[in-house]
């Protein structure tokens, strides 16, 4: 068994979009125009997955159908939205220090592979950085044995369940200012020197080791961190320019044949104004592409600053959140270009950051679980969209041909992407942000006729990825207000 960690053509497709009572608009998929490669959509398994292994096995086999079933029920419904990759969270030994982590919530503590825990490794003894400022809180003769641990884990899950990891990240949100406020959950601040001692280490044990799976950086808290600096200085801002700029001597990774040309990074905090949340992902791209690296969002949930929505408190299993998240799931891929797409935590709690929401007991070993409208939407993507697919560019025009700026992206309307799978078929995702229903159609694709499955999910009952229609090519049909649909060809 492989766990993926963090794990063209020619011709255009028509799809003629309008309000009822308006004017038509048309988006013309470029299929000349491909975009990014996509790879994987994810969620994390912290720290919920650690209890519910100690659930009842029924209970467990639902969970995984909804986050990884592609398969269809008697009536053509998906089981599951289809996660491609895997989030595992390697816990730096807070369960094992118990009250004396200073981390409050049992729920937020970690366990360890070792039985000398890195929190051994640390300068303060803990598993978080409080009270430290924002420099790695290992030892200074601790670096190797980090490294080597981090080596063990990968080895010895595969050898003892027959996982693979594909791919690990050493540090997590090194630049986050939360990491060192207080003893809230286990974390690793780092400047970018600290980092890049680290990822040369591990490189090497990799590699005397034989061991294949990529390293990742750098889980950035706030894309603007990524390409600038973002409550924080110069040694922990700068990142693509600091990892992937050759003359960036003391922190360049290029040249590491274990660390792909690839940074990774959370979109936290900048999905509000609306206007930042296109404007950040615009600059972001812009420095990837200055130096010609690739991107993976991996991981984001709703923040206090999310007031669109309430802020992160309570958790929401309508279309309220799921339609929020639709609008950074589009911008990430459209503007960031993210080729891979990754949820915070696949089960949470009382709040806005879990596909699925956990009610436990005292002791953890039994509770319940409840789906979310966010969950499915997220399968709108997941499900369809599968590793491989090329994504492919939009223009849109009105009906007098005048080309409309931006068309694919109405951010309080309709905003289209488009992919087609490595197995031939076509998938468009179609978002309707707006309180009203909004008309479409489908025309012809690389000159014939296409039958399109249509799959909605809305706040009406049992609309979870709903088979809905079949839709020919050209024909009128619409997507009701706040919805989201996927296109899928036939």
């Amino acid at each position: 068994m492989r766990i993926r960690l963090l794990v063209a053509s020619v011709g255009v497709w028509i799809i003629n979009t309008a309000v009822w009572s308006q004017s038509a608009v048309f988006f013309q998929i470029e299929s000349s125009k491909p975009c990014q490669t996509m790879e994987y959509f994810s969620a994390s398994d912290a720290w919920s997955m650690q209890f519910i292994g100690l659930w009842p096995e029924e209970k467990q086999n639902q969970i995984a159908d909804w986050l990884f079933s592609t398969e269809n029920d008697e009536n053509g419904q998906p089981k599951g939205i289809g996660l491609s990759l895997w989030r595992f969270n390697v816990g730096a030994g807070s369960a094992g220090q118990g009250e004396a982590s200073e981390i409050s919530s049992p729920w937020m503590r970690t366990e360890c592979f070792l039985n000398s825990p890195p929190a051994f490794y640390t300068q303060n003894g803990l598993a978080t950085n409080t009270g430290r400022g924002g420099t790695a809180n290992l030892k200074s003769d601790c670096y190797g044995k980090y490294a080597c641990f981090l080596a063990d884990v990968v080895q010895g899950v595969e050898k003892h369940d027959g996982i693979k990891f594909d791919y690990i990240c050493p540090f997590n949100e090194p630049d986050g200012h939360w990491n060192w406020v207080g003893p809230k959950q286990e974390g690793c601040p780092a400047t970018n020197r600290e980092i890049a001692r680290t990822v040369r280490l591990l490189s090497k044990e990799f590699a005397d080791r034989k061991v294949d799976t990529q390293i990742l950086v750098n889980e950035s808290s706030d894309y603007r961190c990524m390409f600038s600096t973002h409550m924080t200085d110069w040694q922990r801002g700068y990142q693509i320019q600091s990892f992937f700029r050759p003359d960036s001597v003391e922190t360049y990774l290029g040249d590491l044949p274990n660390v792909p040309r690839l940074i990774v990074g959370h979109g936290y905090w900048t999905n509000t104004p609306l206007s930042a949340l296109r404007d950040i992902r615009c600059q972001l791209r812009d420095t990837l592409d200055k130096y010609k690296v690739d991107f993976w969002q991996t991981e984001i949930c709703i923040m206090s600053n999310d007031e669109e929505i309430g802020g992160g408190g309570g958790f929401d299993r309508t279309m309220k959140t799921a339609l929020y998240v639709a609008r950074m799931i589009h911008h990430d891929m459209v503007y960031a270009q993210a080729k891979s797409w990754q949820w915070w935590r696949a089960i949470g709690e009382d709040y806005k950051d879990g596909l699925i929401r956990a009610y436990t007991g005292n002791d953890f070993r039994n509770g319940r679980v409840e789906d979310s409208k966010l969950m499915w939407v997220l399968g709108n993507y997941s499900r369809f969209i599968r590793p491989g697919a090329v994504r492919f560019a939009v223009s849109a025009f009105d009906n007098t041909g005048k080309p409309i700026h931006e068309g694919d992206t109405d951010q309080k309307g309709l905003m289209c992407s488009a992919y087609k799978n490595v197995d031939g078929t076509y998938v468009v995702v179609l978002i309707n942000y707006a309180n009203e229903d909004k008309s479409f159609s489908v025309g012809k694709t690389i000159g014939k006729k296409v039958k399109w499955r249509v799959y909605r999910t809305s706040d009406r009952e049992g609309e979870n990825l709903k088979p809905i229609e079949k839709v020919k090519g050209g024909l009128v049909s619409r997507i009701p207000a706040r919805s989201v649909i996927t296109l899928l060809s036939e």
